[in-house]
């Protein structure tokens, strides 16, 4: 049976890959069934749901269970082709006939509770979005509408399956507790969203500034928070990973408030932002044997050791080139400038921003000159 997105998928790296459907989706398709079956005393092998992108799905109503003021029922989230670990977690709504004329959302076992401010949701509420939130009642209210129905009902989300599959997510980390979110902002899963990658550290960030965070360690992966952890006396819980977002997450820390970053980067990726170059990933840009050939060069490194350089595969192997030829520390030197440049640029100035740069192997490379003073900050 088609689902309503046979037709729809992205392009990446050449490849068609499948959309799929949000926990969001899932627990309103569910509550839509199991509010009909309730008021109708009817089954329905599936169900229709209007996503807020416009797009229809059609989808199978499972393990539909009945009592004497109830009916619980439940959708299979598909993820489509993202990497998603909610892919197949089956998302339930029971719905009961309350006398209130209202509809009250609750979360059940396996939906999260938050527990930290700078959420969407405030602390104590179950970590179900505004979205979802917004497209269960809509969903419910018609129901009520289309059967005469002038009472009230009350729906329950819960994912069996959602406390262990949580451990796998943010949730623990922005102190979301026993279970999974009920996310989605269009209904529709895009695979590999850099959005979605944005949105998710755009609240990490919100968190850090509401719970009275101003000035914050950023790294770009775990490369960073390893090198973090066994360096500096920062808490690590509080470090937010921007992964290859540099520029987009300096532009929402500006926004959000943020007074201090200190980045604490694998050379790899932040020898790029010494050519600007604010999204790391290497489909956008892989310049690294270039910028570190160019300030290198400027270090005074002869032509031989410029080609090698070009002709090495990492930045590691680059390094070593560099510190067989003494220009290492020289050269390290210039690129912390330029990356130093590159980052007030994209701040303007709003944000005091500090790097500590390093290698696998070389260990530190070299600090901004504003490390001192940003690193204060940080710890009081």
């Amino acid at each position: 049976m088609k689902n309503g997105l046979e037709e729809h998928y992205v392009i990446k790296d050449n490849k068609k890959l499948r959309m799929g459907y949000t926990t969001g989706s899932c627990a309103a398709a569910a509550a839509k069934a199991a509010a009909y079956m309730l008021l109708k005393k009817e089954e329905v092998p599936y169900v229709s749901l209007l996503t807020p992108k416009g797009i229809q799905l059609h989808l199978e109503v499972l393990d539909i269970q009945r009592g004497e003021n109830y009916v619980s029922c439940a959708i299979e989230k598909d993820a489509g082709d993202d990497p998603d670990v909610t892919n197949k977690l089956w998302i339930y709504a029971k719905v009961s006939l309350i006398e209130q004329a209202e509809i009250h959302i609750l979360g059940g076992k396996g939906v999260g509770i938050v527990t930290k401010p700078g959420l969407e949701q405030p602390v104590g509420n179950p970590a179900i979005n505004k979205v979802p939130r917004q497209m269960i009642t809509e969903e419910l209210q018609q129901v009520c509408k289309n059967c005469g129905y002038t009472g009230g009902l009350e729906v329950e989300i819960s994912v069996p399956e959602g406390e262990k599959t949580a451990e796998k997510t943010f949730n623990p980390r922005l102190g979301i507790i026993g279970g999974i979110s009920i996310l989605g902002t269009t209904g529709i899963v895009e695979p590999m969203s850099e959005a979605a990658l944005v949105a998710s550290i755009r609240v990490e960030l919100k968190q850090q500034v509401e719970t009275g965070h101003k000035s914050l360690v950023i790294t770009p992966g775990n490369y960073g928070r390893e090198f973090l952890k066994d360096n500096f006396p920062f808490d690590l819980e509080r470090a937010v990973k921007c992964s290859n977002f540099v520029g987009d997450t300096i532009d929402m820390a500006v926004e959000l408030g943020v007074e201090n970053i200190l980045f604490v980067a694998h050379i790899g990726k932040f020898i790029k932002v010494a050519g600007g170059i604010m999204n790391t990933h290497s489909r956008n840009a892989d310049a690294r044997m270039e910028i570190l050939c160019a300030n290198a060069a400027i270090a005074g490194a002869d032509t031989g050791v410029l080609q090698n350089i070009m002709g090495a595969v990492t930045t590691e192997e680059g390094l070593r080139l560099l510190k067989e030829a003494g220009i290492l520390e020289e050269t390290m030197k210039l690129v912390i400038k330029k990356i130093q440049f590159y980052l007030d640029k994209r701040s303007y100035g709003k944000c005091k921003i500090a790097v500590v740069l390093f290698s696998n192997e070389q260990g530190e490379l070299g600090r901004t000159e504003n490390y001192p003073e940003v690193a204060e900050q940080i710890l009081h």
